[in-house]
């Protein structure tokens, strides 16, 4: 008898598992002011979840403003340091620990994978609760390109032991969903990131919750039964 593939759910990080989205967005500002570029708030929101280069690279575009290598760094350990100062003020969305305990317990792979680099994610890493040492987390240290690319998903899939059309992403913006297409594995949506459900249906997501304590009342209808 052919046995079916189990699934896994390879989670973004911030607006998917911590409320952290916004914390992101001001610090990115404070960076951009550091190099006397002025945008507006909902500007940088729009670009929150993808490579940290690549948003650079568009805002500085939107701007008008040039970027170099060295501009690029200071910019990095700019917005590194502000969102660092506001760490402190972030917390685990609704039902993130329980969600993941749920997946550990039930024996279900789950990793994380995040554009973010291990400086930033740390901390928030820690307010989760996960254990570095049994949860594969692939940040953007450990690939050559972030989302909306597929290679962090991909990484996440190959940790974990397991083939990429049996896993789930599970993310908040609509780079994970793009990444997740390029990735051919399912998406998942959640609104916490502040992208609405149309965006994300649009961008390839098959279901859309409201946040992790929602996708965990609904867990057995996306694969996740014990």
């Amino acid at each position: 008898m052919r046995t079916s593939p189990q699934t896994a759910f390879l989670f973004d990080l911030d607006g998917t598992l911590v409320d952290s989205v916004y914390q992101h967005v001001l610090a990115w500002q404070e960076a951009l002011e550091s190099e006397g570029i002025v945008l507006s708030v909902w500007r940088i929101h729009r670009r929150i979840g993808m490579s940290g280069g690549l948003m650079m690279n568009v805002l500085l575009r939107e701007s008008g403003s040039a970027i170099d290598d060295a501009r690029a760094e200071r910019m990095r350990k700019a917005h590194a340091a502000a969102y660092n100062r506001r760490s402190a003020q972030i917390r685990p969305l609704p039902g993130a620990r329980e969600l993941v305990a749920y997946l550990t317990e039930a024996q279900i792979p789950w990793a994380i994978a995040t554009s973010g680099r291990m400086e930033t994610a740390g901390a928030v890493l820690e307010s989760l609760g996960v254990n570095l040492a049994r949860v594969p987390v692939v940040t953007r240290d450990q690939v050559k390109y972030a989302k909306p690319d597929p290679d962090l998903f991909l990484a996440a899939a190959d940790r974990l032991g397991v083939a990429i059309g049996t896993a789930t992403v599970v993310g908040d913006a609509v780079w994970d969903m793009l990444a997740s297409r390029r990735a051919r594995a399912l998406g998942i949506g959640l609104l916490s990131g502040g992208y609405s459900q149309d965006e994300l249906e649009r961008a390839g997501a098959y279901r859309v919750f409201e946040d992790p304590a929602d996708l965990l009342k609904h867990i057995d209808e996306v694969g996740g039964r014990r």
